[in-house]
């Protein structure tokens, strides 16, 4: 294998036909969620992007997102302490990148994007009705690392839209037409490949018949 220092013009050969490239330590994991993160309340409320967040833990859930401190939504985040991750669609697509461009001090984004206030169960801001889950969160810390702060929050409502959940009360993803943010691109995530635990799954036999 060969690897290749970009930075310092460094080739190691291992001896073996594959070759790898090294870069300087970045942000490179992917894919990743592209969301819409709503803020603010219900009168004064904005919207902006954000790539750069997850899960954190199951029980009690918790999840975080990372913001700049310049950001517009940042001051209203940390003010009200609350905010909504939004999911987000093929037919959302243009509107998640528009809201991660244009900044709100400039523009009511709601407005501009033809997008619909939904009122939370939990908190003060409101979630997008065009989006199938929005997961209202508190926050309860803040991390400060560089570039950006993160926002380590507490869920406390997923608001699911009812046309995806089937005839056993189970959320249907797979008819959402979910996106997700890749190296500078978004791209769809349409088609199941497998299902968690499949690799290990036995397969069914038919069943022997019995002599009689």
């Amino acid at each position: 294998m060969v690897w290749v220092n970009l930075n310092q013009m460094q080739v190691v050969d291992r001896g073996e036909k594959m070759a790898r490239a090294i870069w300087k330590p970045g942000t490179f994991i992917y894919p990743i969620p592209a969301v819409l993160v709503t803020c603010g309340d219900m009168q004064n409320a904005n919207i902006m992007t954000v790539a750069w967040t997850g899960i954190l833990n199951t029980n009690p859930a918790m999840c975080y997102i990372s913001v700049r401190p310049e950001r517009y939504s940042y001051q209203l985040i940390k003010e009200k302490g609350e905010f909504a991750i939004n999911l987000t669609t093929e037919e959302l697509a243009f509107a998640t990148d528009w809201c991660g461009v244009r900044s709100g001090r400039d523009y009511d984004k709601f407005e501009e994007m033809h997008l619909t206030k939904e009122k939370a169960q939990m908190i003060d801001c409101p979630g997008i009705a065009e989006s199938p889950v929005a997961v209202e969160c508190r926050v309860v810390e803040i991390k400060e690392y560089g570039s950006h702060h993160t926002f380590i929050a507490e869920v406390l409502s997923i608001d699911a839209d009812e046309k995806y959940i089937d005839e056993t009360g189970a959320f249907d993803i797979s008819k959402c037409d979910l996106i997700a943010y890749c190296n500078g691109g978004y791209y769809p995530l349409n088609q199941r490949i497998g299902k968690f635990g499949f690799s290990v799954q036995k397969k069914k036999g038919k069943k022997k018949r019995k002599n009689t």
